[in-house]
């Protein structure tokens, strides 16, 4: 209060300072942010080419489809290669043991019949590119 008793409109050089000080780590913050977000949006740019990459067309377009990647599929059944006679034992164990009427998980369940799915296009993927390959070696 002024020595009137009205508003004293001096403002004090540490409040000036202290807002300052605020503005300042404001746009350091701001600025750190913004560069992690960049970062952040090209290392999962460059994830999506690099699975993109890995896969054959075919095989990418088959994992948007079915919603689960090659990779989990096998996770998902414990199979370490395309062998069709695992998967289908792991498959039926799996299945069984998942089963609700026993007590299992429809969602676990759900889970398997999707990763079985994924598995069995990618072997008819995989065949279809075998008879390609004997018919290019034929001719």
């Amino acid at each position: 209060m002024g020595p009137r008793g009205g508003c004293d409109s001096r403002v004090s050089p540490q409040a000036k300072y202290l807002a300052q000080i605020i503005l300042v780590g404001a746009q350091v913050v701001g600025r750190a942010f913004m560069r992690a977000l960049r970062q952040e949006f090209a290392a999962s740019r460059a994830a999506a080419d690099a699975r993109g990459r890995s896969e054959r067309p075919q095989s990418a377009a088959a994992s948007r489809i079915i919603g689960i990647s090659l990779q989990e599929a096998q996770q998902i059944l414990n199979v370490s290669s395309l062998n069709p006679e695992e998967i289908q034992k792991n498959y039926d164990h799996l299945f069984k043991v998942n089963d609700k009427s026993v007590g299992g998980s429809f969602y676990l369940q759900s889970k398997v019949v999707r990763a079985k799915e994924r598995l069995d296009e990618e072997l008819r993927i995989q065949a279809k590119g075998d008879k390609e390959k004997e018919r290019k070696a034929e001719t």
